[in-house]
């Protein structure tokens, strides 16, 4: 008699199958609603002139086109901003788990304001009134604009993650003659680095997403240039469907990279 095969490899095998088929069906069935919406509406679907305005090949070379080149600007704030959000968001971490009552209170503050308040604002303020006086243009506006609200949460991950290190690891550092700086550098940060992982790769997720704001400061990001084609062409429909289909296949790459990087940091663990 032929029996089901059992055990922990086909249990996930059998996930897997099951959960592609629920995002199979869930396409299927956002396409269907979608298709048939733009037909009660009578829209005249035009595919077929989409690729030109990803990229065009004269002669045998390749040249982007508009939608690829603010794909690239979009990856080149995403990862600017996503630099200076680490930096932000240890600093603050640290300031707030400092013994200086001021640098708490000014991290709490700082955590706080910002995560209180919409992003658009903190953008409009950065770029009319910070901006003219730190002498950076648009792009450089809108990376800070985003580091600075991304480092609010990305403070919050740091002091969790650091906390979450048994205070043995310290005291052992400690005992071993390690001045607090070093102890934090080659002991505790290490160790906090896998449980900061997660929620750091989903804050770069974010990031990927929140930077199409830099659209409404005349940044040429994909957003801009998406808006752009659309007003040139109509096709409403196709070219947001590919924005956001160049949008999934960042944060999907992004987030199985890091998936990777995680599984190699237990591995070295164990």
């Amino acid at each position: 008699m032929r029996t089901e095969p059992t055990g922990p490899r086909w249990r996930r095998r059998r996930e897997a199958a099951v959960q592609v088929l629920q995002f199979v069906m869930f396409v299927g069935l956002l396409g269907w609603l979608l298709v048939g919406g733009a037909q009660g509406m009578g829209y005249n679907w035009q595919w077929y002139r989409v690729p030109r305005y990803l990229f065009q090949m004269f002669d045998g070379e390749f040249y982007p086109g508009p939608l690829l080149k603010g794909l690239g600007v979009t990856l080149e704030i995403s990862a600017l901003a996503l630099l200076l959000t680490i930096v932000i968001g240890l600093a603050v971490a640290l300031l707030r788990l400092s013994g200086s009552v001021a640098g708490r209170w000014l991290a709490i503050g700082y955590i706080e304001a910002i995560r209180n308040t919409p992003l658009l604002v903190q953008l409009y303020i950065v770029y009319f009134v910070l901006a003219p006086v730190l002498g950076v243009d648009r792009f450089w506006a809108g990376v800070l604009c985003l580091a600075v609200f991304e480092g609010a949460f990305a403070a919050e991950i740091f002091r969790g993650g650091i906390q979450a290190v048994p205070l043995g690891q310290w005291e052992s550092a400690w005992a071993l003659g390690l001045p607090r700086r070093a102890a934090l550098r080659h002991i505790v940060l290490p160790q906090a680095l896998r449980v900061m992982l997660p929620p750091l790769a989903g804050l770069g997720v974010s990031l990927v997403k929140h930077s199409a704001i830099v659209s409404v400061i005349a940044v040429f990001d994909l957003m801009n240039e998406g808006r752009n084609v659309i007003s040139d062409t109509f096709m409403t429909f196709e070219i947001w469907l590919t924005v956001a289909a160049l949008y999934l296949c960042v944060t999907v790459l992004l987030s199985a990279g890091v998936g990777v990087l995680e599984r190699r940091l237990r591995g070295s663990a164990a």
